[in-house]
């Protein structure tokens, strides 16, 4: 099942949501990313920083799949929405 860029944009804010409510994560994203706390709010809306979100998620499967899970969506749905953010097309290298 394909999904919207809308749909996308508000998966990747329930990732976003996820991730605060992760103690032991939600650090890791932030020295990733470089982000700080206040750039979690007045980023939210900004579609390249949700890319930033799903990027960082998707680097593991666990979390990925901690993340489906407290949100109740299938596992494919975080690649899928990706795919639907800045940066996330496909490269075909042929």
């Amino acid at each position: 099942m394909q999904i919207s860029a809308h749909a996308a944009e508000t998966l990747a804010l329930k990732a976003l949501g996820w991730l605060v409510g992760q103690d032991e994560l939600l650090p890791v994203f932030l020295g990733a990313s470089g982000a700080s706390e206040s750039d979690l709010r007045a980023r939210a809306q900004d579609v390249e920083f949700l890319a930033s979100v799903l990027d960082f998620l998707l680097m593991d499967d666990a979390w990925v799949m901690q993340f489906c899970d407290a949100s109740g969506v299938g596992y494919e749905l975080p690649m899928q929405a990706r795919a639907h953010l800045p940066g996330g097309a496909q490269i075909n290298w042929t």
